[in-house]
């Protein structure tokens, strides 16, 4: 689990803005690490990670596209159906308010990422924190003790 600045690009309903910015990064050698895309009347949202946000943020500050940066939870989970509902379930069951989440996958190991924008993210960190701790102590708890060797 870690918390990542995500950059938020406000750019124009125009061909081929999307694919420039894309480019650009590359270009710098600045790996996207997720990224999600909204459509707006006027313009797209588009939101990103990328492996470096130091190295990204002259990089998209040099395009002159309105742009905010904001601090995200990335939590590993496991890719399959049902895993961010787990998370999410959990963080509200907490009174941890969920502005907005995505997720990635094909993660090492067959994981995937959740990227979660939420209200207080050391509260969100502690209770995601517990969870896995009491999953981690009831797979302790269910197994079977050995049996005696003679």
């Amino acid at each position: 689990m870690k918390v990542l600045t995500q950059f938020s690009l406000f750019l124009a309903g125009k061909p081929g803005m999307l694919a420039s910015m894309c480019r650009e990064l590359g270009k710098a050698k600045i790996n996207i690490e997720a990224l999600t895309m909204m459509d707006a009347q006027e313009h797209g949202v588009l939101r990103l990670i990328a492996s470096d946000s130091d190295k990204a943020r002259p990089v998209l500050r040099n395009l002159n596209i309105p742009m905010a940066e904001t601090e995200v939870l990335t939590v590993p989970m496991s890719n399959r159906p049902g895993a961010v509902a787990d998370v999410l379930e959990k963080l509200s069951s907490h009174h941890v308010h969920i502005s907005y989440v995505y997720c990635t996958t094909g993660v090492r190991g067959g994981k995937s990422v959740g990227v979660f924008k939420v209200g207080d993210i050391k509260k969100a960190m502690k209770v995601i924190d517990a969870k896995r701790n009491t999953n981690r102590d009831m797979k302790i708890k269910l197994r079977r003790p050995q049996a005696a060797r003679h």
